[in-house]
């Protein structure tokens, strides 16, 4: 068996040559969740893959191997809800309100523009048509956000993003900058107190 133990999102920094000639491994999201999971790739090879804990795997990563080969990973096409709104009795907003109520059950999404997808649950689809909202169910692949399901964006959350983006940071040059404010209030106290005599 082949393990392997690196993933390279979306292939970033490899040759589009490479992963070409790359052979290749369909998972569905409930594999492509974990971290720790067995597959056969396209050429037939037994695959043992152990990744970072809270690795979320997409369809377009790359897997690689101890042995250096790469194995390109397809979103498998599974059984989902795709869920739209309905255009005679409703608007976009019903969306937005679905994703809310969704989010709120801790339901793993998948948001596009138009469009919301889950996996099959027939009491979740019994409540979005109450919301009037349109459900069909479709094999398709199934990418929901990441969010509270993995760490995928732990690079980005590695940066200190709380002081540079804190709106302070771009007010404080200003209210520090230079000091005749400062002064202008000590003579208005000035002023104020010869009157007062």
């Amino acid at each position: 068996m082949l393990t392997a133990n690196k993933l390279m999102p979306q292939g970033g920094g490899l040759a589009p040559v490479l992963l070409k000639r790359a052979a290749t491994v369909e998972l569905d999201w409930d594999v492509r969740q974990k971290s720790r999971f067995d597959a056969t790739d396209s050429q037939g090879r037994q695959l043992g893959v152990f990744l970072p804990r809270g690795t979320l795997v997409r369809g377009g990563d790359v897997l690689v191997a101890e042995d250096g080969s790469l194995v390109k990973v397809i979103a498998a096409k599974q059984p989902v809800l795709v869920i739209t709104h309905c255009s005679e009795h409703g608007t976009p907003f019903d969306l937005m309100r679905a994703a809310y109520h969704l989010g709120n059950r801790h339901v793993p999404i998948e948001l596009k523009p138009d469009h919301l997808k889950i996996e099959p649950d027939h009491v979740l689809a019994g409540m979005l048509r109450s919301m009037h909202l349109i459900v069909r169910e479709a094999e398709e692949a199934f990418e929901p956000e990441g969010g509270a399901y993995g760490t995928q964006g732990h690079s980005h959350g590695a940066a200190p993003v709380g002081p540079v983006l804190h709106p302070d940071a771009y007010a404080a040059p200003h209210s520090h900058g230079d000091g005749h404010e400062h002064d202008s209030h000590s003579h208005g106290h000035a002023h104020g107190h010869g009157h007062s005599h």
